[in-house]
């Protein structure tokens, strides 16, 4: 709970913010890292389903117990367990989208071999389309943001967000100083596009939702402070639109490390209400190390932490990530191809709901989609050829992977389509 308080700048403890002002410079400061582009860093959920009962959600004991007994990936990915259960890769960074795509298809090669042998699949889909929401990981900070959802009237939302998401995101360089605005725009400008491309689930809780990404559909129902796109008017200072975003949402949790422990706040409470002393939260004014927190959990579609992380694709299956992935690195990594896909996407960057709601059935999400990945087509390596090609015929017939996931479930019923998907049939 927040309360009123007074505070005299001079007698504050070391380490504290003296205002928002003064937070604000620590953000533009340290939100973006001035340099080339080049590195690719790669994360990965995939939903954790029984072979033999896909209706049941594994829980944490039997999850840990598996991920203990995964030999050495070679990739050298982090395996995290997310929420609901989802299990999550995150690769290192690599040199260029080719080396990231080939140490993360190794590592998941390795992961599924192991979690297949206990009789568990690991399915690449943007949400869980048939298992009621349900957390299993104890974390404290989980069990704070279910109690931060609940008092701020989402809770159905946050919960579905939280244990039946997945995604594919891509973590690029920021890019020299010179650059900011015009690549974070572009970031930005391509969601659409992107999620048109990448809708992977039309399904939620057993039923159609009636939205190709009902991910994004997640997504768009949580407060638009903490989850829509930071760019101020312009988008001329990503830096000071990202001060401005994370300044003005409102604080979720208050970390106590010493003690291993997230607390929720349950009003709303702007960051910089906090730093300037309008309110109190945990007896004092927030620390860098507060502030660090905070910006863990807000989720922009395009978050800067030194550099960009995408957070907006679906997750899609094993034949299609790697030229997602590559198509999306390309664009905004070379100059030219840059520049085809800022002119392409100028007419729908701001078409995020209907890029979510019926994809590449729009006209001009399809032509601008068309342009991109040709673009990346032309650029990509001999080895991401049949990955690409897949890619390009879905994109010329106005299909995304939703589309193959709707037919399978209308042709043979739910539960013969998630068997096989279980099964790594599909």
């Amino acid at each position: 709970m927040a309360v009123p308080v007074r505070s005299d700048p001079a007698r504050l403890p070391p380490g504290e913010f003296l205002n928002a002002e003064h937070a604000a410079s620590c953000i533009e400061a340290h939100c973006l890292r001035d340099g080339p582009v080049g590195q690719v860093g790669l994360e990965i959920e995939a939903h954790c389903f029984d072979v033999d009962d896909p209706l049941r959600r594994p829980g944490w004991d039997e999850l840990s117990e598996v991920i203990a007994s995964v030999p050495a990936l070679p990739g050298r990915s982090r395996i995290t367990v997310e929420p609901g259960g989802a299990v999550e890769l995150s690769g290192p960074p690599a040199d260029g989208p080719s080396a990231a795509i080939t140490a993360l298809q190794a590592d998941r090669a390795v992961l599924r071999a192991e979690f297949e042998r206990r009789g568990l699949g690991l399915v690449l889909l943007g949400a869980d389309p048939v298992r009621r929401t349900q957390r299993i990981n104890p974390g404290s900070r989980y069990q704070a943001m279910e109690a931060f959802f609940a008092a701020s009237g989402s809770a159905e939302a946050g919960a579905a967000m939280m244990t039946s998401t997945a995604s594919v995101q891509v973590n690029l360089d920021a890019g020299p100083r010179a650059d900011w605005a015009q690549r974070v725009r572009l970031a930005h400008a391509l969601g659409p596009t992107m999620i048109a491309i990448t809708a992977n689930s039309p399904m939620l809780g057993g039923q159609f939702t009636g939205w190709k990404s009902s991910r994004q559909r997640v997504w768009s129902q949580l407060d638009s402070a903490r989850c829509g796109p930071i760019l101020g008017a312009d988008g001329d200072d990503p830096a000071s639109d990202w001060a401005r975003y994370a300044l003005r949402a409102p604080v979720m949790l208050v970390n106590v490390p010493d003690e291993g422990l997230a607390v929720p706040v349950t009003n709303w409470v702007p960051f910089a209400d906090w730093a300037d002393g309008r309110a109190v939260l945990g007896g004092r004014r927030p620390t860098e190390a507060d502030l660090e927190y905070h910006l863990t959990t807000l989720f922009p579609p395009v978050r800067p932490r030194r550099w960009l992380e995408i957070r907006y694709l679906d997750s899609v299956q094993d034949a299609l990530w790697p030229a997602v992935v590559f198509m999306l690195s390309t664009l905004l990594d070379d100059p030219e191809a840059a520049a085809i896909a800022t002119e392409a996407t100028a007419p729908v960057a701001t078409a995020w709901d209907r890029a979510a709601r019926i994809g590449l059935t729009d006209r001009r999400l399809q032509e601008a989609a068309l342009v991109c990945v040709s673009a990346a087509a032309e650029r990509a390596p001999a080895e991401l050829t049949e990955s690409m090609e897949q890619l390009m015929r879905s994109v010329q017939e106005g299909r995304c992977p939703a589309d193959d996931f709707a037919d399978q479930v209308v042709g043979h019923g739910i539960v013969s389509a998630m068997s096989q998907l279980v099964k790594g049939e599909l």
